[in-house]
């Protein structure tokens, strides 16, 4: 799968299944912050992970992702 695609699905559930704003979702967005996640919403994030992309992601995988494009390139690298 490639990243534009990977984007395109993560932006849709973030619209869909978070409510957030398209226009809040840009690749410099910070999770917590632009998009108002918190972390039950960081819960429901992960399961919509391994539901859509079928990757399982752990506490520590999100370390250093603070950003949407971080996200984006983790499940990349996840998926690769």
């Amino acid at each position: 799968m490639n990243k534009a695609l990977i984007v395109e699905k993560i932006n849709d559930f973030l619209v869909d299944e978070f409510e957030v704003d398209e226009e809040a979702i840009t690749s410099d967005a910070n999770l917590k912050e632009t998009l108002d996640l918190d972390s039950l919403d960081f819960v429901d994030l992960v399961v919509a992970i391994e539901s859509n992309f079928g990757v399982k992601l752990k506490g520590e995988d999100f370390v250093e992702v603070t950003t949407l494009e971080d996200f984006y390139n983790l499940i990349e690298n996840k998926l690769s």
